[in-house]
């Protein structure tokens, strides 16, 4: 909940600083699996590492695509509750690909979290076309862009759903590594954020700017929205 807190403060500030709080959470984890899992390199995997840059490559994809959502005119509210729809989308492609098959009551309850989801998402299209209204010119555009912004919401949710049966069936032949996995699916796509660099860096100096808040009990200085991101970053375990 603190999470969501700092990261509806932070994206309400600025809407198109999802890449600079990703970047900081993966690095956070990072460093942490560094010292405490991967004993400073000196550990090696029980996993190979091929395996993890496949889960890595979903698991980056997926962040990405979630964060970039939110400059398509999706609301933070719709944004939270469209991810929610990964039991949908982990139930399907269990159907599809491991030929699973679930009670009549998982069926009727995925059946209800579906009809709330459409309810939301139908209703936040009706929000965007009421509001593109007061401009008709721009109006098509931003209904669009608002169509663009659920399709990549729809294919994170089935990435995410497809990673998480590749790790269901590596951890059936290797073990569940649980802290392991946390470490390398953050460490090893650093490199990939040099492509976001340009935004990111637009954001620290734009966090940089922000009035300063002094922290309580600590006592010390930050611009206000360099605690939004170290807020989101510490509580999200």
């Amino acid at each position: 909940c603190f999470t969501l807190l700092f990261l509806f403060h932070a994206l309400r500030e600025f809407p198109g600083c999802g890449n600079i709080v990703t970047f900081s959470q993966f690095l956070f984890i990072a460093v942490e699996g560094f010292i405490f899992e991967a004993n400073f390199g000196r550990k090696s995997p029980t996993i190979p590492i091929r395996y993890y840059l496949i889960m890595v490559a979903m698991f980056f994809t997926v962040s990405v695509v979630n964060n970039y959502a939110l400059n398509l005119n999706i609301s933070m509210p719709l944004h939270m509750i469209f991810r929610s729809g990964s039991l949908i989308a982990s139930m399907a492609l269990g159907i599809i690909i491991l030929k699973k098959r679930y009670s009549v009551s998982k069926y009727t309850s995925i059946a209800l979290v579906s009809l709330g989801i459409f309810t939301c998402t139908f209703m936040s299209a009706k929000q965007v076309a009421s509001d593109s209204s007061l401009n008709e010119e721009d109006g098509v555009q931003v209904f669009l862009w608002w169509l663009l912004g659920i399709a990549a919401l729809t294919f994170a949710l089935l990435m995410s759903a497809r990673m998480g049966i590749f790790q269901e069936t590596l951890y059936q032949r290797f073990g569940k590594h649980s802290k392991e996995a946390l470490f390398y699916n953050h460490a090893l796509p650093l490199p990939g954020f040099l492509l976001l660099a340009p935004n990111i860096y637009q954001h620290a100096v734009l966090f940089s700017q922000s009035e300063p808040f002094r922290v309580p009990v600590l006592g010390l200085t930050l611009p206000i929205m360099w605690f939004y991101l170290l807020m989101n970053v510490v509580t999200q375990y």
